[in-house]
């Protein structure tokens, strides 16, 4: 079977936003709702707001687009009863303390003008305790008309007392979350309709939260085809963690959050520095620290799953609002940061860089990873120049988009390997240890040309005048570089 994925994503550069968190508007607009916000640089709890909207995001559009963003995944925006809006009341309003579907309307025109693609988060598994089905049961018990939208198991239903089990089927054992019967015609329709209802109104495609909870025989295949019947080139997510198999085979997702590319790109650019309670309650399985070789193995397998076609639309991503912040998982050490970035943008896929990443925003696991976008004065300026520079050779050179992805050179703390698209060719390579490296090896059938043009970090190259296939390498200590054949 020919697989088909939205072309645009293999060019893309994601940026994740947790629209509570990112930015308030500052223009004077008619608000919805007014409330009280917790301090935006206070510590996060898991129950405050911080009063983020979507204007605010509208205002940071130009700095998205002198980033190099061209796309945008917004974690939930529909209304809510949680900072987070994984408790969705009503999937066809956005919230008004965002702003409303006003709000939404006036930023998706306003991406799109800078082509700027808009995806957003589409929590299909289970709802909430304030949506209008279940409240119906928490209001009617038996009665209900809507009791086959869920799995009750007895009565009266335990929504809240603590001190009982939920006797419904709920995500995670969490009442707060019923989850929906997926087996039932009528919800399988309405939730097919919410996904048509936002792509006929422009949004660029969903990211599918707990997918893989949704047991009902031919579900994502059915919402893949609706999907696409609207927009071809629409692009869909899921949130799988793990291997992925079982929903890449192109008749249901183009890509789902490549967490088997964050974990061991950590391990080997971070190493021992790696501080491993911030991993350790994660879905991805922390490793210990990688060497150059083990990580050659583990990049070569997570190549090996998937076909190509979809390789390029994999989300890639470094820190997500479900995990620690890359900065505060490494110690604080920015030399990881910046290493794993490297890889980052010039890994096949499309990367995503969690909001604040760019600027060294640290953070625990949440709430702590779901703080408020720091002022400016509180930017790293090194870390942010990083991400300039890398995003923008990505832009220009598409063998760093689709190209194909070749191993030079992988032991001890180097790691060494080339993006090649045609007559492009591009090699990228990281030193991870303390103490300077100089390796030399053979780019025999690998590479037909020398590149040698430094477009990014420090390195001393020399191709050998009577080897013409033997290059050397000198790479100080914690650092990569990229080079280019013209």
């Amino acid at each position: 079977m020919q697989i088909h994925t939205p072309d645009w994503v293999k060019h893309a550069v994601f940026y994740q936003i947790f629209p509570d968190r990112f930015a308030k508007g500052q223009q004077p607009r008619k608000q919805v709702l007014k409330a009280s916000w917790e301090g935006w640089d206070d510590v996060p709890t898991l129950w405050g707001y911080k009063g983020g909207d979507l204007w605010g995001v509208i205002e940071q559009l130009d700095y998205l687009q002198d980033l190099g963003i061209n796309a945008i995944y917004f974690t939930p925006i529909f209304q809510s009863a949680s900072n987070h809006r994984y408790h969705t009341h009503d999937y066809y309003q956005v919230d008004p303390l965002l702003g409303g579907n006003t709000a939404f309307a006036e930023l998706l025109e306003a991406a799109h003008r800078r082509d700027i693609k808009v995806v957003l988060d589409g929590v299909f598994n289970h709802a909430s305790r304030g949506f209008f089905c279940f409240h119906d049961i928490l209001e009617n018990g038996p009665y209900s008309p809507w009791l086959n939208w869920f799995r009750i198991q007895d009565w009266p239903l335990s929504a809240y007392d603590g001190d009982r089990l939920a006797n419904y089927d709920c995500w995670d054992n969490n009442r707060a979350l019923p989850e929906f019967n997926h087996d039932n015609p009528e919800v399988r329709e309405y939730i097919m309709e919410i996904a048509e209802h936002w792509l006929k109104l422009g949004i660029d495609g969903w990211r599918l939260d707990v997918p893989f909870c949704v047991k009902a025989p031919g579900f994502w295949q059915e919402f893949r085809d609706r999907v696409k019947a609207i927009n071809s080139e629409a692009y869909i997510v899921g949130e799988v963690w793990g291997d992925s198999r079982e929903w890449l085979d192109g008749t249901q997702f183009d890509g789902v959050m490549n967490y088997l590319f964050a974990a061991p790109t950590i391990a080997f650019t971070a190493g021992d520095r790696v501080v491993m309670e911030q991993v350790q309650d994660r879905s991805y399985q922390p490793y210990p620290p990688l060497f150059a070789v083990e990580y050659g193995n583990k990049i070569q397998e997570l190549l090996e799953l998937y076909p190509w076609e979809i390789q390029l639309t994999q989300l890639n991503l470094l820190a997500s609002h479900d995990t620690a912040r890359l900065l505060t998982i490494a110690g604080g050490d920015r030399p990881s940061v910046e290493l794993a970035t490297l890889l980052l943008l010039t890994f096949p896929g499309a990367p995503s860089i969690y909001y604040g990443d760019e600027v060294g925003l640290p953070g625990a696991i949440d709430p702590d990873s779901r703080r408020g976008f720091p002022l400016e004065a509180q930017w790293d300026r090194e870390i942010l120049e990083r991400h300039r520079q890398l995003i923008k050779l990505r832009h220009t050179y598409p063998a760093l988009r689709t190209g194909s992805y070749q191993v030079l050179f992988a032991a001890g703390s180097v790691y060494v390997f080339a993006r090649i698209l045609a007559a492009e060719e591009l090699l990228v390579a990281v030193n991870v240890g303390t103490e300077a490296a100089t390796v030399s090896f053979s780019t025999q059938a690998k590479l037909k040309s020398h590149p040698s043009k430094l477009l990014y970090g420090s390195v001393q190259a020399k191709w050998s005048s009577d080897h013409s296939t033997q290059l050397s390498l000198e790479l100080p200590a914690r650092t990569g570089c990229i080079l280019s054949s013209a």
